[in-house]
């Protein structure tokens, strides 16, 4: 299948993802799976072009090693961050986010919910996911060393971002640090491991991408993705909740706001 059919494929399931769900989040008053569903939604999308791929295109049917390497980096990604979400907000109903857009947009809410939030998300979805449509409708052959190198930038953005997760977790569920910054493990080198243990996959995916055609367009994901973290959703709306707490200025001054680093000399 070639590239506009992969594409068309994955837009038609992130449209079916992202309504169905809106329908299940408007039956259970609560947007906040949209949050939830973030990750998952990543590997619907590709395991469902891989599918469609291999069915639909007898030529290239068979295991293609970085097609499934790719599915099995995306699906890791996604479950590891889905149920992180879950757990977090199990039990703590509709987060504030969404509950201040219910209030704002009053009788409107449904309907700006549907295409300001679901459908949004499906469109940024979209773009994030380009290096990994561009291999699932690439040639299939087996891996070479531009893979491994893709594979171990991954590998790399993976442990930043799940120990960075750990250890921020287990800093706050101690009583004894609330008010404070975690200024330890890899936060001592960044003031966000995460995000940019997040980034680093996707640019790792888009090193892998590089060996199909027209695979260079597939810069487009990790661009969007390191683009949202550091300037929209990501680390800006962080460090504005951070700003007050005691500390925060000198931690800001010495530490490197994404690119892990050394402490500024105090």
């Amino acid at each position: 299948m070639n590239i506009p059919e992969t594409i068309l494929y994955a837009a038609i399931t992130a449209f079916a993802y992202f309504t169905i769900l809106f329908v299940v989040a408007t039956i259970l008053k609560d947007s906040s799976i949209l949050d939830i569903a973030w990750g998952p939604s990543f590997i619907v999308t590709a395991w469902v072009v891989l599918i469609v791929n291999l069915v639909r295109d007898p030529a290239v049917a068979g295991f293609g090693a970085r097609q499934f390497l790719v599915a099995g980096l995306v699906t890791v990604w996604g479950l590891r961050l889905g149920i992180r979400i879950f757990r977090r907000n199990k039990g703590k109903g509709e987060d504030p986010r969404y509950v201040k857009f219910r209030e704002e947009w009053g009788k409107w809410f449904t309907l700006r919910s549907y295409f300001q939030l679901f459908l949004f998300q499906g469109i940024i979805l979209m773009l994030n996911v380009t290096p990994v449509l561009l291999i699932m409708s690439g040639i299939r052959k087996t891996l070479v060393w531009s893979d491994y190198i893709g594979l171990a930038i991954w590998v790399v953005g993976f442990v930043f971002e799940t120990v960075g997760d750990y250890q921020l977790d287990t800093f706050l569920k101690d009583p004894a640090n609330r008010g404070t910054i975690i200024d330890r493990g890899l936060w001592q080198y960044t003031r966000h491991p995460n995000y940019f243990g997040e980034a680093t996959m996707w640019w790792g995916i888009f090193v892998i991408a590089l060996n199909q055609p027209w695979g260079w367009i597939g810069v487009i994901g990790p661009l969007v993705i390191t683009g949202m973290l550091l300037f929209v959703s990501g680390i800006p709306m962080t460090e504005r909740m951070m700003e007050k707490t005691p500390g925060w200025d000198e931690y800001k001054r010495r530490t490197s706001i994404f690119i892990p680093w050394f402490k500024k000399a105090g």
